[in-house]
């Protein structure tokens, strides 16, 4: 059901349509990703009687200097904020990574906090089959995802280059994915050895990818975008997925990134206000028996945590609950 003319800022004009689905369905259940411009599921359940569900991982609330904030204030009667507050208000439940990101005044025990996952029958330590790249070290991380700014697959590429200056070659890198960044992380890796840019992969080739690999490397950057500074809220894909495949992750201590995956436990943190941290830690992950602990422990722990099995048994338990 493509928003009118493809605006997805005219979602809310497919209230109706929704609401006709609906009612021919009589779902015991809607679940609605939030966007501050929808809520038709909301209102569809409101008017049925259906479990409202709403899945928030971007923020209701506007970050400091926030453009949209801007506007809403010229407006007056701040449209965009009571719509959002108003979508919230509809749910029973609130499905989110972060809570930091609601509106105050929500109900605690309406809120769900839970983290997304990964498919841990998919991506697990044994995975064999193809890659389209060769090793290009003794060593190797991997980045995997969008390259975003804030994504911040550019520090490897100068961690890399770091470790090259110091003699160090046995430390290759794996860039897979694409992404509007992708053109300046390879201006930052120009010249170096030991580097694989991949492009876009079909995400069943992905376990296979990671196994070949050494350490999953996640190296966000708060900084580059003003959204975060409201908190890391997003549910990173990436990290769970390198956790999954048995990888020792790297990863920021920023945020709550540490309560995620736990420094010395399943992965090296590294403190990003020092520039040559990343590198240092990579180094350290040199060290096969260290690898190997880290990465029985978030493999472990991935199972336990951030499967799908577990968010859908906890998103289960918490709609239960809600229906009363």
């Amino acid at each position: 059901m493509p928003p009118p003319l493809g605006r997805k800022e005219l979602r809310w004009a497919l209230t109706g349509r929704v609401r006709r689905i609906v009612t021919e369905i009589r779902p015991d259940v809607i679940m609605e990703r939030y966007y501050n411009f929808a809520g038709e599921g909301m209102s569809a359940a409101a008017e049925t009687g259906a479990v409202a569900v709403l899945e928030v991982n971007a923020p209701v609330i506007d970050h400091p200097g926030s453009f949209k904030r801007m506007l809403d204030r010229m407006l007056i009667v701040e449209p965009m904020r009571r719509r959002g507050e108003r979508i919230c208000a509809q749910a029973d439940l609130i499905v989110t990574p972060e809570p930091a990101i609601l509106p105050p005044g929500i109900a605690a025990g309406k809120i769900l906090r839970l983290e997304w996952g990964a498919d841990t029958e998919q991506f697990h330590p044994d995975v064999k089959g193809p890659v389209p790249f060769s090793r290009p070290a003794e060593t190797v991380a991997v980045f995997a995802g969008a390259f975003r700014g804030w994504h911040g697959a550019i520090h490897l590429a100068h961690a890399i280059r770091q470790l090259r200056a110091r003699g160090r070659h046995d430390i290759g890198a794996v860039f897979i994915g694409d992404g509007p960044e992708l053109a300046a992380v390879r201006s930052a890796a120009a010249g170096l050895d030991g580097i694989v840019f991949t492009g876009a992969l079909p995400h069943s080739q992905m376990p296979a990818c990671l196994t070949a690999c050494d350490i999953g490397v996640a190296p966000f950057d708060l900084d580059a975008h003003r959204a975060l500074s409201l908190g890391f809220y997003w549910s990173p894909l990436k990290i769970f997925e390198y956790m999954a495949a048995g990888l020792p992750v790297v990863a920021p201590a920023s945020s709550r990134i540490p309560e995620i995956v736990g420094h010395d436990r399943e992965a090296l943190l590294y403190d990003p206000a020092f520039p040559h941290a990343l590198a240092a830690v990579l180094e350290a992950l040199t060290d096969k028996n260290l690898r190997t602990r880290l990465g029985h422990a978030g493999r472990a722990r991935a199972v336990r945590e951030y499967s799908w099995s577990a968010h859908c048994a906890a998103l289960d338990a918490a709609m239960k609950k809600a229906q009363g």
